[in-house]
């Protein structure tokens, strides 16, 4: 991010990916996931799906891009969660998106600390809490939702909205 302004409610920039069959036949064999909906179409329409699906875990490494390239070398993915919604073809573009939902100070050692007296004590850093959502492009339709907490400089945010929730 290179213009950082967080705050609590905050809608952060979408992010695009566009997925592939190649992409998907790649990631089961990283992930040695060899059940046949991810690489088969014919087997994955006999079971019902309208193509090659998209991994869950797939998903959740979207999701982990998302935080990661949000954050930058300034900043860390603390935490992680994924709830699938629905599945994903292999040629969709799917669209990740987030709300900041908490901003936290960082407590000595690293760990978020809410009762922080002073944001210097804790090397300028805080813990932003983030509501991710990830959408279909041809409908629009929910696939997976989840929750992370990233650390980044407490200069990306105003002092004064520092342990304020959504």
């Amino acid at each position: 991010m290179t213009d950082p302004t967080l705050s609590v409610g905050a809608e952060l920039p979408p992010m695009v990916q566009h997925t592939s069959i190649t992409q998907v036949f790649r990631y089961s064999a990283a992930t040695w996931n060899t059940h046949r909906i991810h690489y088969d179409k014919a087997y994955a329409i006999k079971e019902g799906y309208p193509d090659v699906l998209v991994q869950s875990h797939l998903h959740g490494a979207f999701l982990t891009r998302y935080c990661t390239e949000l954050v930058g070398r300034a900043g860390r993915l603390l935490q992680l969660s994924l709830r699938m919604r629905r599945f994903a073809v292999a040629g969709e573009d799917l669209t990740v998106t987030a709300t900041v939902t908490t901003i936290e100070r960082v407590a000595d050692g690293g760990t978020p600390d809410v009762q922080a007296a002073d944001v210097q004590d804790a090397d300028g850093r805080v813990v932003v809490g983030l509501e991710l959502t990830e959408t279909r492009g041809s409908d629009g339709e929910t696939c997976a939702t989840g929750a992370a907490k990233v650390e980044v400089p407490a200069s990306w945010v105003s002092e004064e909205l520092i342990g304020r929730d959504a």
